[in-house]
């Protein structure tokens, strides 16, 4: 069973974190996160995340490691995720968790502004909640149990697997109708680290700034 999801976004004093967040709200997409939630699985071959609504207005996606991270390197991870699943989403409808300095509310929890509850949920009855991302009374902490204890967390060769998927696509050399002998450069393999991965993401012009950036400091302390 994997540690409990509510409590892995804390960030420890190490800089470490053995989980991340991804939240899309304003309004609820099950859509959106759905593509998502099924791509990680299907093409990254990652183990299904949990999926929870906010109480309010969005769902979460909760990703956990076996092995912590330094946080950098998760939300670098989180962002590539984020580009490739959902590119036609507004970043202001997006938030990435845990952030340095920020606090999340645990899950499930009563929200004050609303009265409502947060709660994890199963895939089956995601779509359920698109209109009301909530639950109006508290989810019961063995059912919460029960949903938690199907999932696991993300092991170190897979996670280091889906990087390499990640990759952003090489670009395509200009046509040379009268090319030049060559010899055939190696592409990444089976082996390539979080930290190539990294640098490739650093050093990609076609990838959005803030992302190189948070690349780069990932690098800094891989």
């Amino acid at each position: 069973m994997p540690p409990r999801p509510a409590e892995l976004p804390v960030i420890a004093a190490d800089g470490l974190v053995r989980g991340a967040v991804l939240e899309l709200f304003r309004p609820a997409d099950w859509a959106a996160v759905s593509r998502l939630w099924h791509g990680v699985q299907a093409d990254l071959d990652l183990p299904a995340p949990a999926i929870a609504v906010n109480g309010k207005d969005g769902y979460q996606l909760w990703f956990s490691w076996t092995q912590p991270l330094p946080l950098a390197q998760a939300l670098v991870f989180m962002e590539a995720l984020q580009t490739r699943y959902l590119p036609e989403v507004a970043a202001q409808r997006l938030r990435l968790q845990p952030q340095p300095g920020q606090t999340m509310a645990s899950i499930p929890s009563q929200r004050a502004d609303n009265g409502q509850w947060s709660a994890f949920v199963a895939p089956d009855l995601a779509a359920v909640f698109e209109d009301e991302p909530a639950l109006d009374r508290s989810p019961g902490e063995d059912a919460q149990a029960d949903l938690l204890t199907r999932l696991r967390s993300i092991r170190p060769e897979e996670w280091s697997h889906a990087l390499i998927k990640l990759q952003p696509a090489p670009k395509q050399p200009a046509v040379d109708i009268n090319p030049a002998p060559q010899t055939t450069a190696s592409g990444p393999g089976p082996g390539l680290s979080p930290q190539a991965f990294l640098r490739a993401v650093m050093d990609d012009p076609r990838i959005a700034l803030p992302l190189r950036i948070e690349a780069a400091k990932a690098l800094l302390q891989a």
